[in-house]
């Protein structure tokens, strides 16, 4: 195993494109890092080149204690999983999983010896004699997880490897995946565009967006502690409600509705002060507003009256759509719908499922305004200090 260490990595194309800026990473000896960020934002540019398919711009790239940026694929001593699995269609899974130790001319003792090791691990032994064609999308991955195994890399780089799998399926694969890294120790490089697996598979995540890097955190830190108004709205589904809105001592106006501001709020956040008579951008996260109904303990000037939209019943908790006269600010993020800021925002909630509202009903909505995230307007950065 062996940290892999990006610093200042630069990628621009002959076009003139700079599809990477500066890209300054560490993953750890036997960490799980998952790199993610929306569409085109050169996220798989980035895992390219430490793979060696993309040629660096400019920078360093270490793997271990050697610099690879003029090392070809071959020679890094890293496996790659593909989203598309990559597999050979006439070969046995035998002879997928193989092929590279065979190209290696490895002892054919020894190569045995690794399948069978990685067949067990991955629960493929009745599966060795068939071709890709006759196993499920999940066995087929399970085949390219092997290949990798089999070749004891220092590290490996995993490319959306699970987007073209049904969403039960990618749930299990994800949960296999994670057990398979923990169980192996290998530094593992993961890209994906879904903040869920981001979040539920990686020790650390860091986020991209536009070639830039944006934040690197634990899951957890990330969600609580996003840096800018980016990071808040990506990390989290559904997506954190963000609003224009007017701070007040001991209150916050957003749009029409004035809500009061536990005093812990300027405690934690000192630097908030600064910002008493100005306005700032609010961000409302899904999971802290509730009906009023369900809550009737809750502040009577920390809830928003408002009108529900719509409402997705999923059991162990109901999403509710309702309006909120305030204007919505855009996160940044080029694949979700943005307001365009001129006219009243919409917001989610995630209730209990006790709470009895409907599509049409008039309804009070409790906020709980401790945990609101607020960010500068003009640097778009967390007011944190």
């Amino acid at each position: 195993m062996a940290a892999v260490v990006l610093d200042k990595v630069t990628k621009v194309y002959p076009n003139g494109f700079q599809a990477v800026t500066d890209l300054d990473l560490e993953i750890n000896d036997g960490e799980f890092l998952v790199l993610v960020g929306p569409s085109g934002c050169g996220k798989s540019t980035a895992l390219r080149m430490i793979a060696g398919l993309e040629e660096i711009s400019g920078g360093e790239l270490r793997i271990g204690e050697r610099v690879v940026n003029d090392v070809s694929p071959k020679d890094r001593d890293i496996a790659m999983v593909f989203q598309n699995y990559a597999l050979y269609p006439h070969m046995s899974v035998y002879d997928n999983i193989s092929f590279a130790l065979k190209l290696a001319k490895t002892p054919k003792d020894e190569i045995d010896r690794r399948v069978r090791e990685a067949s067990a691990i991955l629960e493929l032994d009745d599966q060795l004699d068939r071709k890709p064609g006759q196993l499920s999308g999940g066995q087929r991955q399970r085949v390219a997880m092997g290949r990798a195994i089999v070749r004891q890399p220092s590290a490996f780089l995993m490319d959306e490897p699970l987007s073209n799998l049904d969403a039960k399926l990618r749930v299990q694969m994800r949960a296999e995946i994670a057990k398979l890294q923990r169980d192996l120790g290998v530094t593992t490089f993961y890209v994906t565009h879904d903040q869920v697996e981001a979040m539920t598979m990686g020790d650390r995540v860091a986020v991209i967006k536009d070639g830039h890097l944006q934040q690197v955190d634990t899951p957890q830190n990330l969600y609580d502690f996003p840096d800018n108004v980016f990071v808040a709205a990506f990390i989290g589904s559904p997506s954190m409600n963000l609003y224009e809105g007017t701070l007040a001592d001991g209150s916050i106006t957003i749009g029409s509705n004035t809500l009061a501001l536990d005093t812990e709020v300027f405690e934690t956040r000192p630097d908030l002060r600064g910002f008493v008579g100005r306005q700032l951008i609010v961000g409302v996260r899904p999971e802290d507003t509730e009906d009023a109904a369900v809550k009737p303990e809750h502040p009577s000037d920390q809830c928003i009256h408002t009108t529900v939209k719509l409402v997705e019943s999923l059991g162990s908790e109901v999403m509710v759509h309702f309006d909120i006269d305030a204007t919505s600010v855009d996160s940044g993020d080029p694949d979700a719908a943005q307001d365009d800021g001129t006219h009243n925002g919409s917001a989610v909630g995630r209730f209990s499922p006790r709470s009895r509202a409907r599509a049409g009903d008039n309804i009070v909505v409790a906020v709980d305004t401790a945990r609101f995230h607020f960010f500068d307007p003009d640097t778009r950065l967390a007011i944190r200090g």
